[in-house]
C-alpha cells in the first residue's frame, strides 16, 4: 500500500477513518495502537525514522509498518472508536528535516556511484548527523570536495524530484538504479520510484522533497573508517545552518578563552598543550618528592608507630604510594593504611604490615571500602569505590591494635 504521506509528502493535515484500536505500551507510556484507512504520519522504513504528530488531538509517539498497514502508537487515556473519522496532523519540522536528509542521501549516493563507482551499502539518518556506508577501501578529500560541489550545483539548478508508482516490482522500468535496496521483505503491492531529474531513479518508501532547491545545501563532514567500513557523514538543509550557528557561537567562546581570533587558535592551543605537558612533568616530580619526603619522615621516627595512615585526595596515582613505601623502607612493626582518591571519589588502597594482620583486616577493610583486590604476604592492594568509609576503616584498625594492647 502507498500511504497518503507517500503520495503527498507536503500534506500537513488529513482526516481518515479508524479501522482498529488496541491498548498498548511504548517505552513505558500507556496508550493505544491505532490503525487508520490511510495516514500522513510516516511509519519507519527505508532507513528513515517515523514521523510524530497528532491523531484526534492526541500525541503520536511512534508509527511502524506491518505489511500494508501503519500502526500508530497514540498516547491517550481513552480509546479511539473504529469507524470514527479522526484528524491527523504531522510534526512538520521533523518531516521537513527527514525529507531533506533522505533526498540528500539519494543525491549523494547517486553521485558517488556515477563519479567514482562507489556503491552505497547502507545509510543511517541520525538525530544530529547522517551517514552513508560506501563500498570503497579509501577516499580522498578531493573526491569528497568534488561530490559536495556537484551536489550543491544540482541544488542551485533546482532539479525536479518526482515519484512514480508502479503496480508491482515486475513493472519497474529498467533504468531504475539500485533496484531493490531497502525494499522490505514483506512488501506487497505498488512500488514507488523516486527520480531526481537526469541524475537518479531509485525505489524508495520514504518521504522526499519535490525539487532539489528545497534541500538548500549539502555539507559533507568527515569520513569515519571502521573495520571493513567507510562511513561518510553529512548534513543537509537546515541542519547545515544549525551546525554553522553552533560552530560560530563556539568560536566566539573560544576567542574569549584563548584571547585570540580563529586564525590564531591552532597556535594558541599548541602553546597551551606544551605548557600543560611541562606542568604535568613538574607536578609529577613534585609529587614524587613529597612521597619520598613523607616516607623519610616516617623512617626517621625514633619510635615507630603501631599504625600509620596516609590519604591523598588530590588525584595522586598509585605511583605516589609506591614511592612512599619505597622511601619508608621495610617497617615490619608499623601497619600502614594508604589511599589515593580521584575526583570521582574512586581510588586505590594499599595495606602493608604484619602478614597476620593483613590476613585478618585486609578483606574486611576492602569490603568496607567496596573494593576489589587481594592480599599476598605483607601487602594488600585494591581498587576502592566507597572512600567515604575511610574513617571507619581507620577506626577498625585502631580498635584492632587497642585490643592487642589490653
Amino acid at each position: 500500500m502507498v500511504f497518503k504521506c507517500q503520495e503527498d509528502s507536503f500534506l500537513k493535515e488529513y482526516t481518515s477513518r479508524v479501522l482498529s484500536c488496541e491498548e498498548a505500551e511504548h517505552c513505558g507510556t500507556q496508550g493505544y495502537n491505532v490503525i487508520c484507512e490511510d495516514t500522513i504520519i510516516f511509519p519507519e522504513g527505508g532507513g528513515q525514522p517515523h514521523d510524530t504528530g497528532y491523531l484526534g488531538g492526541k500525541r503520536v509517539l511512534s508509527v511502524i509498518r506491518k505489511g500494508d498497514t501503519a500502526v500508530h502508537f497514540v498516547e491517550s487515556t481513552e480509546p479511539f472508536s473504529p469507524g470514527k473519522e479522526v484528524n491527523q496532523v504531522i510534526d512538520w519540522e521533523r518531516r521537513k528535516d527527514h525529507m531533506q536528509q533522505h533526498s540528500g542521501q539519494h543525491l549523494i549516493t547517486a553521485l558517488f556511484e556515477q563519479e567514482y563507482q562507489f556503491e552505497t551499502k547502507a545509510w543511517w539518518l541520525g538525530s544530529e548527523t547522517s551517514y552513508i556506508e560506501l563500498g570503497a577501501k579509501d577516499i580522498t578529500q578531493e573526491q569528497l570536495d568534488s561530490i559536495e560541489k556537484i551536489c550543491n550545483d544540482h541544488i542551485a539548478a533546482g532539479k525536479n524530484v518526482s515519484v512514480t508508482v508502479f503496480k508491482n516490482v515486475d513493472c519497474v522500468s529498467d533504468e531504475v538504479t539500485r533496484a531493490t535496496r531497502g525494499l522490505p521483505k514483506d512488501h506487497t503491492g505498488p512500488i514507488r520510484v523516486v527520480t531526481i531529474s537526469g541524475i537518479d531513479a531509485n525505489m524508495c518508501c520514504g518521504t522526499h522533497v519535490t525539487n532539489l532547491s528545497q534541500l538548500q545545501m549539502i555539507k559533507i563532514l568527515n569520513v569515519e573508517k571502521t573495520k571493513n567500513k567507510l562511513l561518510v557523514h553529512f548534513l543537509v538543509g537546515e541542519r547545515v545552518l544549525k551546525k554553522l550557528n553552533q560552530c560560530y557561537r563556539r568560536e566566539l567562546e573560544v576567542n574569549t578563552i584563548l584571547n585570540g581570533g580563529p586564525s590564531s587558535h591552532i597556535e594558541l592551543l599548541g602553546k597551551l598543550q606544551g605548557n600543560l605537558k611541562r606542568y604535568q612533568r613538574q607536578v609529577k616530580t613534585l609529587l614524587k618528592d613529597i612521597a619520598i619526603n613523607e616516607g623519610e619522615k616516617l623512617k626517621c621516627l625514633p619510635l615507630k608507630p603501631k599504625y600509620f595512615f596516609l590519604h591523598r585526595t588530590d588525584g595522586s596515582d598509585l605511583e605516589f604510594l609506591t614511592n612512599f613505601l619505597r622511601s619508608a623502607g621495610a617497617l615490619s612493626e608499623t601497619f600502614m593504611f594508604l589511599t589515593t582518591v580521584d575526583d570521582t571519589a574512586n581510588g586505590q588502597m594499599i595495606l602493608q604490615g604484619n602478614p597476620e594482620v593483613i590476613s585478618k583486616l585486609g578483606s574486611e577493610i576492602c569490603l568496607l571500602l567496596m573494593g576489589k583486590g587481594n592480599g599476598k604476604d605483607n601487602t594488600f592492594r585494591a581498587k576502592i569505590t566507597n572512600t567515604k568509609n575511610i574513617k571507619k576503616a581507620e577506626t577498625l584498625i585502631v580498635k584492632h591494635f587497642d585490643e592487642i594492647d589490653k
